[in-house]
């Protein structure tokens, strides 16, 4: 793994941080999102789904939720979907498989929240790991690796 970005981040860093990764994102990158309870991961993927739509030209989703209950949600963008996934309560990788999880990654754009049961999968060869670290009530310590970029620039 090679770590892109660490820093600490308010909700208008998030966002812009979001924004810059969607503007990058191809068919076939998949986001995992790491972090404790509350700290940011859907806030993160509803950032970056907005923008996915902004850059597509599209009305942006009247609401996006965390997909805890339906394990996945994915949003239509014409010539893809983003596919949007919790696997809080997935207990094992034959649950993922029944999901068709490896399948779909090659034709769309993928986040994944509570990735660890996938984060070491062999399966898994070329993907994003956002992790999030509460701070404060406002901040949250970001950290963005790579499986095999090495390099990654962001800013303005």
């Amino acid at each position: 793994m090679f770590t892109l970005i660490k820093e600490n981040s308010d909700l208008k860093q998030l966002r812009f941080i979001a924004r810059k990764l969607a503007s990058l994102a191809k068919i076939g990158n998949v986001f995992l999102l790491q972090g404790e309870l509350g700290a940011g991961k859907t806030t993160f993927a509803r950032f970056f789904i907005n923008s996915l739509f902004e850059k597509n030209l599209l009305t942006k989703p009247k609401s996006i939720r965390s997909p805890s209950f339906p394990i996945m949600i994915n949003y239509s963008l014409g010539i893809f979907e983003i596919f949007h996934y919790d696997f809080y309560r997935i207990k094992n990788k034959k649950e993922i498989s029944e999901l068709n999880f490896y399948e779909s990654i090659a034709e769309n754009v993928t986040l994944v929240e509570w990735p660890e049961i996938i984060v070491k999968d062999k399966k898994l060869e070329n993907y994003f790991l956002i992790s999030l670290k509460i701070i404060s009530s406002n901040k949250r310590e970001i950290v963005i690796a790579h499986s095999h970029m090495k390099d990654f620039y962001y800013g303005i």
